[in-house]
């Protein structure tokens, strides 16, 4: 009898440890757009898991849902139907008030157009979405700022405007802003479809270098190359998961 309580004990707590180890879990999601008399299905029963500290990439050929799944899962639009946890919470059916607070909090992004605001600073830039938290305050936000630029190699362009950065700057300033607050996950949209090759190169080493800190990443990616650096590779295809696999290369390293 002893050694059967020792087994189930074990059994208990080794599922108790891979429960804490899910952030995203995507149950029977659907997306539908409707246009005058046309129903568009552009995600078709999605599953997907996604674990804290995990690193994958989404790809696929265009129109074949890949950015619909990011916007789902980055809070930015609802699904049609199924169920989104996030953290341990279900974030299915909130209105866009309760999305927001929970991206605000949760999720970090990186977009391929950079969105940095023109009239201001960089360092304004990555405070920005922190100015929306209350609990953070004036203080601590300039200590996160300058933390994340630090981290991606911009704190000495604080003081400057996006117009006086290259392309691959700003990115660093993006990859900056989405990490400041700590979230999640963060969500990286063609994080390099904008940039030329070296500094596509200096952009992926951060997110592989972030990756090997502990976060939790999810980019969206037409390029093989970007693709195979995460150690997990998802390809989607007509609104739906035709693959699911570990990459045979990956550059990141699983923490």
């Amino acid at each position: 009898m002893k050694s059967n309580n020792n087994t189930n004990n074990t059994t208990d707590i080794s599922n108790a440890e891979k429960a804490t180890q899910v952030l995203v879990e995507l149950h029977e999601i659907k997306k539908i757009f409707y246009t005058d008399d046309v129903e568009t299905h552009a995600l078709n029963n999605i599953n997907l898991t996604i674990n804290k500290g995990e690193y994958l990439s989404i790809s696929g050929p265009s129109g074949c849902g890949k950015s619909t799944l990011l916007s789902l899962l980055g809070l930015l639009d609802n699904s049609s139907s199924g169920r989104y946890t996030l953290a341990g919470h279900d974030v299915s059916d909130l209105n866009r008030d309760e999305r927001s607070a929970i991206r605000n909090k949760e999720i970090g992004f990186i977009f391929q157009a950079f969105n940095l605001i023109s009239d201001l600073t960089v360092a304004e830039n990555v405070e920005l979405p922190l100015t929306y938290r209350s609990d953070f305050d004036a203080k601590q936000r300039a200590v996160m700022v300058n933390t994340a630029l630090e981290k991606v190699d911009m704190l000495h362009r604080a003081d400057h405007f996006p117009s006086q950065l290259s392309g691959g700057q700003q990115q660093r300033v993006a990859v900056a802003r989405a990490i400041s607050a700590k979230p999640s996950i963060i969500l990286a949209d063609e994080p390099t479809g904008n940039l030329d090759s070296k500094n596509a190169q200096i952009v992926m080493a951060l997110l592989d270098q972030l990756h090997q800190e502990g976060a939790t990443i999810c980019m969206v990616t037409h390029d093989p190359r970007s693709a195979a650096r995460a150690e997990r590779m998802i390809e989607v295809f007509d609104g739906k998961i035709v693959a699911d696999q570990l990459s045979q290369t990956p550059t990141a390293i699983a923490v």
